[in-house]
């Protein structure tokens, strides 16, 4: 098979084909490694490339399957992991200068499960600078690979455009504010942003730990759902983890009948651009069409808790970097030094209040599973995000809330999400929406993200790289 195709192909496919011995795990790490090779000068999404490391992983994989040693969907599938997720004896510098050449001594439980799980590791990713919303000036940004002028998401870019441009089968990214989501939707990956909970955090460089989720950025639902089963569960290490197996994974039928979906008009239609209305219309019509019961419901504002999101997440990450910050805040780029300077005058009263807003929207948006099953909501309300359009909204306080109006509410809420490829606007950039569910209902996110995609091909398409 060429390089192209080998790097395409879904978890699925390539399981069964390394099974048989169709393929061998040495073969399609090797055309991965050769596409990061010719591609990352470009697109930037990896900081760290562990070509030796990534074959021997591949021939110990080879190995075990030749001896019908099968520990599952994810032997011998090359992935890549954003480069704030601890990894024994390679760099792990969370896009700071100041990490630039920390070398944790241990996996994080996320890579440690990757590992058992006999994935390959090919490499560490690129993302804005401590997970915030900019990269560090020493850093190279990620480049969009359908549209270099546009945006490539938040701080799980380099996920996203690793796996978009096929430099690796699935990666795993972290979502504080929309981090898995917005990078989905602008490079038509799919991403879940799980439960909060759900998956350990243990070694993973935290940005505000009340909001922090790490979760997969694939081609499909499907290969989503078996990259977060591997990594997913209750951990020793992490007493924030949820004590709740992952369910396996069953394949979705190809409709969704007896499926309740619910979206509010007014909170979508009447607040994004044009091109999000058009991508969310086609995709309310394709789930009626697959017999969902897609219908009305007057869900609760959401801007309240984008607009809190900062003076909540900014006295969370103060103290995570409390050791560097102020002391160093010379070396930090603008954003996140903002954004920790802004912590220091936020008040306990603020706090209270954003806290009471939580809950009460959380409360609210929670009784609505009473009668639905999921709820259907835009990403983003803006399109058109270029690379000079986003510069602009990213210091604009009055600007900004609305961009993060679908995401960050979710980590206030905890709610698990999955980002879906939904259509592209006329620059050919990818637009994305998502579906909600209750609390550790992956499962049921990635039968209808599925059965989606039975119905369409936005997540087959390739950029033009």
């Amino acid at each position: 098979m060429e390089e192209i195709d080998l790097c395409y192909a879904s978890i699925s496919d390539l399981s069964r084909d390394f099974g048989s011995g169709a393929l061998s795990p040495v073969e399609v790490t090797r055309a991965h490694l050769e596409r990061i090779d010719r591609l990352n000068p470009d697109l930037e999404a990896y900081l760290t490339v562990l070509a030796e490391s990534a074959l021997a992983d591949a021939q110990r994989a080879e190995e075990e399957l030749s001896r019908g040693e099968h520990r599952g969907p994810l032997h011998g599938i090359p992935i890549g992991v954003k480069d704030l997720v601890y990894t024994e004896g390679i760099p792990t510098t969370a896009g700071m200068s100041i990490h630039r050449n920390f070398i944790p001594a241990f996996d994080a439980t996320v890579v440690s499960r990757l590992r058992r799980a006999g994935a390959v590791l090919l490499g560490k990713l690129n993302l804005c600078e401590a997970a915030g919303g900019e990269y560090h000036p020493d850093f190279p940004a990620v480049v969009n690979p359908w549209n270099a002028s546009y945006w490539a998401g938040a701080s799980s870019s380099g996920s996203a455009v690793a796996t978009a441009a096929g430099m690796c089968t699935a990666s795993l990214g972290s979502d504080t504010g929309g981090s898995i989501r917005t990078p989905s939707t602008m490079n038509a990956v799919t991403g879940i942003k799980p439960t909060w909970g759900r998956v350990s955090v243990h070694g993973v460089f935290a940005m505000a730990p009340s909001l922090d989720t790490v979760g997969p950025m694939a081609r499909s639902a499907e290969d989503a759902y078996h990259v977060l089963r591997a990594i997913a569960g209750p951990d020793v290490n992490d007493p924030t983890a949820v004590r709740a197996e992952v369910p396996d994974y069953a394949v979705a039928p190809s409709d969704m009948q007896g499926i309740r979906i619910g979206f509010d008009p007014t909170a979508t239609f009447d607040v994004v651009e044009p091109p999000v209305a058009e991508v969310f219309r086609d995709a309310l019509a394709t789930f009626e069409s697959l017999g969902a019961d897609v219908c009305q419901v007057s869900l609760p504002s959401t801007m309240g808790l984008a607009a809190g999101w900062g003076a909540y997440a900014g006295p969370e990450a103060a103290v995570v970097h409390e050791e560097t910050f102020p002391s160093r805040a010379g070396e930090y780029g603008r954003w996140i030094r903002e954004l920790l300077g802004s912590a220091y005058a936020v008040s306990g009263i603020d706090i209270a209040r954003i806290e009471d807003e939580r809950r009460v929207f959380s409360g609210t948006f929670e009784a609505h599973f009473e009668d639905l099953d999921l709820v259907v909501l835009p990403v983003l309300p803006v399109a058109d995000l270029t690379l000079d359009r986003f510069a602009q909204l990213l210091y604009s306080s009055d600007d900004l809330p609305n961009v993060f109006r679908y995401t960050a509410p979710f980590n206030f809420s905890g709610n698990p999400t999955i980002t879906l490829p939904g259509g592209f606007d006329g620059a050919g950039v990818p637009i994305g929406f998502q579906l909600v569910a209750r609390h550790l209902d992956e499962l049921l996110l990635a039968r209808a993200g599925s059965a989606f995609q039975s119905a369409t091909d936005w997540h087959l398409r390739r950029p033009p790289v």
